[in-house]
């Protein structure tokens, strides 16, 4: 959740700096690029809320066993988001992006380094195949045998 804190903050700073930063005669939000950006972000960071939400309630209403699968894709999911969208919007900062005026360089170091805490994605991502080949499997051998 902290994550999605992250890149809403820097979404909000991309948008402020967008408005206010020229370009080739230009504010840079009137570049394609940006609002594409923008948008992306936006869709980013609720699509990474929106499994947290699932996630909170699987682990409240079945427990954190059966939520595993869950709790798996948001730990891939949230920090790989959250460093896609503090990059966009260092990109929207030029050369101020990447000094400590403006905090997104360390939100960078900082978004970086969970996905080091919480396991490789590559872990993670084995973790939630392996749950659904079996889930998809039990599925389809179900409706087999309902064709019998």
């Amino acid at each position: 959740m902290r994550l999605i804190g992250q890149a809403e903050v820097a979404l909000e700073k991309m948008c402020r700096r967008a408005t206010q930063r020229v370009a080739f005669g230009r504010p840079v939000a009137d570049q394609g690029v940006t609002r594409e950006r923008i948008a992306e972000a936006r869709i980013l960071i609720d699509s990474a809320r929106f499994m947290v939400l699932n996630a909170a309630w699987k682990m409240d209403t079945v427990g954190n066993k059966i939520a595993k699968k869950e709790i798996a894709m948001i730990k891939v999911l949230a920090p790989n988001m959250a460093l896609q969208v503090i990059d966009w919007s260092m990109q929207v900062h030029g050369g101020g992006g990447v000094c400590q005026d403006f905090g997104l360089s360390a939100a960078y170091a900082h978004a970086r380094t969970l996905r080091f805490a919480d396991g490789p994605d590559e872990v993670h991502r084995n973790a939630i195949a392996k749950m659904e080949l079996g889930e998809q499997t039990s599925i389809a051998e179900a409706l087999a045998a309902k064709k019998r």
